[in-house]
Order: C-alpha cells, then sequence, then structure tokens
C-alpha cells in the first residue's frame, strides 16, 4: 500500500484540516472489527480502528465468552459464585489478547471514540477530522426489545448485564427461545434458578430443523424448564411488592418470575454514523445494504459483521470482517465474495445443535431429487458408552450439474444433534466448502469410538442401507419418525 499523505490545513473542505489520513478506516472494535484490521495490516495498509466500547466487542465481554463460560460451568455442577467467577477469568483472559497495545504491535493504530460519516471519504472522531481511501464499519448490534406493552417500563436484564448477576435468581423467566435464551436457560436451570422460557413461535430454535427443536424441547422439559411456546407476551408489569415481574401471554397464562431476561434476537448498530453524509443507505431491516461484496451503497465504504444483517455469528462476522477490508483496499483486482452458504452455526445448548447449509425442509423444497441420510445418536457407540443418546444427525445430499447423484452426489447441508455437534459440523462445512463428492465422507475413516463417527456411518447410507437404514428422500413439513 502506499504511504498515507501530508495533509494540509483546509484540505477536508467544510470540515477543516485533516489530522490524519490512512489507507483503511475499521469503525468497531468487534469480532468484524478485528478481523477487518488485521487484514488491513496484513495488506501492508496504514490502518486505524475506531472503538467507541472495549476492543473484543460483544463476543468478549457479553457473548459468546462468558456465555459459553457459564454454560461449561454449570454443566460441571459448580456453583453460581464459581461460575461467575469463571466467567470474569475467561473474559479478562481473551481481553487481554485484543488491546490496543495488541494492536500495536501488528501495526494498527486504536482510537477510542465514536465516529460519524461528514463525507464518504471523512469521519470525526471527538472534534478530530480522519480521512481514509477505504472504510470498513463493523459496529455490531444491540439487544433487540419486542414492543411488548409495558415492558420499557420495568428493570429487564439483557446480555449485556445478565453476566453481571451477583446472586443467582431463585426465578427466571425468559423472552425468547432462539439460541441465546435456549443456552442461557439450561445453563441457569442447571446453576439452580426456576426458568420459564417464553417464545412467541409455536416452537424453540425457530431457525433450526424441528426435529432439533423437538430434541431440545424434550431434553428442557425433562430438566424441569417451564415451556411456553405460541403464545406472544401481552404485557409486563412489576410486582407490587418488588418482588418480581408478571407476564400475561395472549393464551392468558400468566408467568411470574424474580427476573426477566429479554432474549428476542438483536438489532444493528447504526444510530449516529452520519450515514446519510456518507450516501450509506440502510435496508428494510435497518442494516447496512451491502452487495455480494459487502459494498455499501457508497463507493469504497463496506460492511462486516452484524451490523450488515446476514449471519449474527462470531466467526461469519470474522469471515466478513476479512473480505470487505482486503475489497476496500483492493486496487487491480476483483472483489472477493461472501457466501453464507456452507458457515456452519452452533446452539451450546446440551445435546448441542449445529447446522449447515440447507435443513431437510429447505432442501425438498429447493432441490429436485434431495436426499437425507438420518442416524439417531443412540445408535452411535460413542454416544452409548457416554450416556449422551438424545439427538441424531442428518445428512443432506443432492444431484450435480453433471453427474447426478454419482458419488453421492453433493453436500447440501446438515443438521446435528450431539453432545459434540458443534465440532462435527466442520467436517460437514468443510465437505461443503470444497464441493466434495458425499461419498468422501463415507470413504474416510473415523476414528473408534468417536462422535464424528457418526459422520462416516450416516454418510454410508447414500450408497445403500447400512445398519438397517438407507437414505430416504428429502421431505418439507414432515419429520422423521424414529
Amino acid at each position: 500500500m502506499s504511504a498515507s499523505r501530508q495533509t494540509r490545513p483546509g484540505s477536508a473542505g467544510h470540515a477543516g484540516h485533516v489530522d490524519r489520513d490512512y489507507d483503511l478506516i475499521v469503525i468497531g472494535g468487534g469480532a468484524a472489527g478485528l478481523a477487518a484490521a488485521q487484514a488491513g495490516a496484513a495488506e501492508r495498509a496504514r490502518t486505524l480502528v475506531v472503538a467507541e466500547g472495549e476492543l473484543g466487542g460483544e463476543c468478549t465481554f457479553t457473548g459468546c465468552v462468558p456465555s459459553k463460560t457459564l454454560i461449561e460451568a454449570a454443566a460441571r455442577g459448580a456453583s453460581f459464585a464459581e461460575a461467575a467467577a469463571a466467567v470474569r477469568k475467561a473474559v479478562a483472559a481473551v481481553a487481554a489478547t485484543e488491546t490496543a497495545e495488541v494492536l500495536a504491535r501488528r501495526g494498527i493504530e486504536v482510537v477510542r471514540g465514536r465516529a460519524a460519516f461528514t463525507s464518504p471519504r471523512e469521519v470525526t472522531v471527538d472534534g478530530r477530522v480522519l480521512r481514509a481511501r477505504g472504510f470498513v464499519v463493523a459496529t455490531g448490534s444491540r439487544p433487540g426489545v419486542p414492543p411488548v406493552p409495558g415492558l420499557t417500563g420495568v428493570p429487564y436484564l439483557t446480555s449485556e448485564n445478565v453476566f453481571g448477576l451477583t446472586e443467582l435468581p431463585a426465578s427466571l423467566a425468559i423472552l425468547g427461545g432462539g439460541a441465546v435464551g435456549c443456552e442461557l436457560a439450561q445453563a441457569f436451570a442447571r446453576l439452580g434458578s426456576r426458568v420459564t422460557l417464553v417464545e412467541a413461535a409455536p416452537r424453540l430454535l425457530p431457525s433450526a430443523d424441528p426435529d432439533a427443536a423437538e430434541v431440545v424441547s424434550r431434553v428442557f422439559a425433562a430438566e424441569g424448564i417451564t415451556l411456553r411456546t405460541g403464545s406472544p407476551v401481552k404485557t409486563v408489569t412489576s410486582i407490587p411488592n418488588g418482588s418480581g415481574f408478571l407476564l400475561q401471554l395472549h393464551d392468558s397464562t400468566k408467568v411470574t418470575a424474580g427476573k426477566l431476561l429479554v432474549a428476542a434476537g438483536r438489532t444493528p448498530a447504526t444510530a449516529g454514523l452520519g450515514l446519510a453524509d456518507a450516501g450509506i443507505r440502510l435496508d428494510d431491516r435497518s442494516a447496512l445494504a451491502v452487495n455480494g461484496a459487502l459494498a455499501t451503497t457508497a463507493r469504497g465504504i463496506y460492511a462486516a459483521g452484524d451490523v450488515t444483517g446476514l449471519m449474527p455469528f462470531t466467526h461469519a462476522a470474522y469471515a466478513m470482517g476479512r473480505i470487505a477490508a482486503r475489497n476496500a483496499l483492493r486496487r487491480h483486482r476483483p472483489p472477493e465474495r461472501f457466501s453464507t452458504a456452507g458457515i456452519p452455526w452452533a446452539v451450546f445448548t446440551d445435546p448441542e445443535v449445529a447446522q449447515a447449509g440447507l435443513t431437510e425442509e429447505q432442501a425438498a423444497v429447493q432441490v429436485h431429487g434431495a436426499r437425507v441420510a438420518y442416524l439417531p445418536m443412540r445408535e452411535v457407540d460413542r454416544a452409548v458408552t457416554a450416556g449422551r443418546t438424545d439427538g441424531f444427525i442428518k445428512i443432506i445430499a443432492g444431484p450435480r450439474r453433471l453427474t447426478g447423484s454419482l458419488g453421492g452426489g453433493r453436500v447440501l447441508g446438515a443438521t446435528i444433534v450431539a453432545s459434540r455437534a458443534g465440532d462435527m459440523i466442520g467436517e460437514i462445512a468443510l465437505a461443503m466448502r470444497a464441493g466434495m463428492f458425499t461419498g468422501r465422507l463415507a470413504q474416510t475413516t473415523h476414528a473408534y469410538p468417536t462422535w464424528s463417527l457418526a459422520i462416516q456411518q450416516a454418510a454410508a447410507q447414500f450408497f445403500g442401507e447400512y445398519a438397517g437404514r438407507a437414505a430416504r428422500p428429502a421431505r418439507a413439513g414432515d419429520r422423521q419418525h424414529r
């Protein structure tokens, strides 16, 4: 990259003099922002990160790191005090790898403050005017607050403050049965809270395969978690004596709890960025509108992570950050494209739920000739030896363009519900990324007895009956009976 230019007073137009020029300015210091900055440094670009909050962002301080630490502590039978201490220790350990000093050693400058565009090439940060040839907006998201009457008038918890609790709630109502709601419901229940999980949709985990949601619901019920699905919250009020909250559902059910946690999704963080001054438009979800190369509607300005509304996962944000930065800095090379196809995601309940690519229902509708291999965990020796037989694996395959179903066709996706599903799904993601024949999964010898052996056993069904099971046509709206 070329060295940055010396700036002169008045060169910033109406904004006055430019304090500094950069090749790349990254707005946001979370997963996407840090990935973009590191990609910029790797390109030998003069790179600046403008971070309003702590470096590391939501994932480090209020998301993945604290939640997974709490989940692990609850699973091993820790007390709430021990779990809270483990959370603080884990957050501190990860945050120490993402400081301004660490980034400086990698050639990345950091400025703390709020950035606002004044033009497509300039931002102001606390009165300073900064210019760059390319920008990456990676401001992430904030907890969503559903429009429930009375909710804004009560002191509810979100992922931003729930990990700061100093005492275990005797009872906890969780509004939202997605990934965050389910993970924290099980963790707090195992720590000793009486948990009620409320989800407006007919089932938990609305984005997951229905069979996966069914397994999680069954496990939750067995662990004493009260489930209220299929009925939205009508009103929320505080109990007069200050002992908690009352949730009135549309089906007339009443839920009372000492604490209320809102886990009803997240919304892109776009306020105060001066987007109109840069010519950046929002889409109908209030996210930054981007194309396949993650370019916004303003030339030279790209976006990555939750602010795009594409995939609300840390690993997806990291991938987007790298691509967005390289595209913002490119000169004479074609832009890289970002695709959500094959990017896995996981819900860290017990058992875990992991998916990549299409679900069975999606494949049945979208791909003619799609087939499904199904294997319940009770038929997997590793699950039997561990006494963890809840769950299953589904591998979805479809014909290739020229060779059809030869070699098992191509992998379209998979859903795994198992104790190690989040680790197992990586093999499926690799198969999709490499475009390999489904048969390669069946041909690859896996160690025995391992959880991943289930992938080989399931894939074998595409070539005939294996252990009494064979692949079948994908079906829409019809659960696979065991």
